[in-house]
């Protein structure tokens, strides 16, 4: 076989693997589009991301001390509501498969596993960044609009990159986290309540802050301040990444679990 030849099959078998990629991911766009609660949930994240914030700030604007000294905390006040539905958001793109057995439809469908899941991924961070950049968007405006004083600064950049991307990252943890537990029931029952309720209140308590601030929401979050906290570990960008870190792990431990399926249980 000479070496031309060799190249062309080569040339081939990549656009054939690049063409069924897309077709699995435009599979997965189908999904978002037609089943309501995947398309749902986003925009709700979206709204209360920039809504909850805008409302807190002309609320509380010229009274809460918290959301003027440190305006990362008037800026992302929204952020902790709009998370939760983020959460969900990345928990239902591959749970409801799961504890309907609609996996082995999409196993059948899109036989490599590392494919399909790649394309439930890259949908997953293609939707968290259009949230996290529309969301971040919204709430400085809905901040500098409602809160008196200057919301700018030297961190200003830093805290919305760190706003949008934590949000990528947060929709790949919670998939990988699904795909490992492989019960929708499970995902909702521990990454809801430790993201939205049990996190927050744990970094409050003192000696367990200490381990707390390691987690991926708590790390995340500290990348978007403007303040240096003592209390805290490591630096700003460092928070992100950590919370990378286990965005990552979480992805390859799904990665590993749904290769490990048996589909036909």
């Amino acid at each position: 076989m000479s070496a031309a030849h060799t190249a062309r099959t080569t040339r081939t078998t990549d656009a054939l693997h690049a063409l069924h990629a897309l077709h699995a991911l435009r599979a997965e766009r189908i999904k978002l589009t037609t089943l309501r609660s995947l398309w749902v949930t986003p925009l709700l994240a979206l709204l209360l991301t920039a809504g909850v914030t805008t409302a807190v700030g002309a609320i509380l604007g010229g009274k809460d001390h918290s959301i003027i000294d440190d305006p990362s905390v008037g800026v992302f006040y929204g952020l902790n509501f709009g998370q939760a539905a983020l959460t969900c958001f990345g928990i239902l793109l591959i749970g409801p498969e799961f504890n309907t057995r609609m996996i082995d439809v999409s196993l059948t469908a899109v036989p490599r596993r590392g494919r399909l899941y790649g394309a439930k991924l890259a949908l997953g961070a293609l939707v968290g960044l259009v949230v996290g950049a529309v969301g971040t968007a919204g709430a400085f405006a809905g901040y500098a609009a409602t809160v008196p004083g200057s919301w700018d600064g030297p961190a200003l950049v830093r805290s919305a990159v760190a706003g949008v991307l934590y949000q990528v990252l947060l929709v790949v943890f919670c998939l990988g986290v699904t795909a490992l537990l492989g019960n929708l029931t499970a995902a909702m029952g521990l990454l809801v309540p430790t993201v939205f309720l049990l996190s927050p209140l744990l970094s409050g308590v003192p000696g367990v802050r200490r381990v707390v601030q390691f987690l991926p929401d708590r790390s995340g979050q500290y990348a978007m301040r403007y303040v240096d906290d003592p209390q805290v570990s490591y630096g700003h960008w460092t928070g992100l990444l950590i919370t990378a870190a286990w965005a990552a792990l979480a992805a390859y431990g799904g990665l590993r679990a749904l290769r490990g399926l048996n589909s036909a249980k």
